[in-house]
């Protein structure tokens, strides 16, 4: 069996090219996650100033959008299409610069190099990451995060993982792949790339208190730094979506059955 070629890079970037870049970089930003942290932070403020602090507020992660079924239901699919919208964004640029999805690591999934690596991020990421937010909710430096707040509908648990689907695919293809990529094309060192992504991935968290900023800081570290050993993406989208799947639906089946949940 003849294996297939490594894919190339493109060349570097000539200089005229840099600025075009960065104003790209900063636009993608505006539009999606770089707003998201500016307004998470400015959240996180407002919990801090609020009666009770951060650990008296509560955030609802996927709450519901109408009284009416098919509406919410409706504006459930529209929310989970505009993360998708996002990560083609990204997509579509980085082709347009000559880094195909096979580059980034969206070459067709397979088991070894690929789900079973994603099994072992969920875990690696998701039980600490659950332990950290009881600690930090306990210490009064989280608000109570409500991963859903939909109402018991048919579709509840469909539009949950559909949910946990999108915001995977978005923000492993921007804040990893298409982030670092671009900045690669700056000269970036790969530690340099590593920060800024993981410092972008907790900004936008930061409406979680700062436990939440903290935890995914350090996700995107370690997210970062394995698709730049390995450029392998589909580990983190499917690790990604594993965790935010199963604290959405474990929360829905959960809540009010156990007392360590808040």
């Amino acid at each position: 069996m003849v294996s297939e070629p490594a894919p190339a890079w493109p060349a570097p970037t000539p200089d005229r090219e840099r600025t075009a870049i960065r104003l790209e970089i900063v636009i993608v930003l505006v539009v999606t996650f770089g707003l998201s942290g500016a307004s998470a932070a400015l959240s996180l403020v407002e919990s801090a100033l609020a009666p009770g602090g951060v650990g008296g507020q509560k955030v609802a992660l996927n709450p519901s959008r109408a009284e009416q079924s098919t509406i919410d239901l409706l504006f459930q699919l529209l929310s989970a299409l505009r993360l998708v919208g996002w990560a083609a964004l990204g997509l579509y640029l980085l082709w347009r610069s000559g880094i195909g999805p096979r580059l980034i690591g969206l070459a067709r999934p397979r088991l070894r190099a690929d789900v079973l690596p994603g099994a072992a991020l969920a875990a690696l990421i998701g039980l600490p990451g659950l332990a950290l937010y009881l600690v930090a909710h306990a210490l009064g430096l989280s608000v109570t995060i409500v991963p859903s707040s939909l109402g018991d509908h048919w579709w509840r648990l469909p539009a949950l993982v559909l949910s946990a689907i999108a915001n995977a695919v978005a923000e492993e293809v921007l804040v990893v792949g298409y982030l670092i990529s671009r900045l690669r094309a700056l000269d970036w060192s790969p530690r340099r790339s590593l920060v800024a992504s993981a410092l972008l991935r907790g900004s936008y968290h930061l409406y979680q208190g700062l436990g939440g900023g903290l935890g995914n800081l350090v996700m995107g570290v370690i997210f970062g730094g394995y698709w730049q050993r390995t450029t392998r993406l589909w580990p983190l989208v499917l690790a990604h979506a594993t965790i935010d799947t199963v604290a959405y639906v474990g929360y829905t089946v959960l809540h009010g059955h156990v007392s360590w949940l808040p």
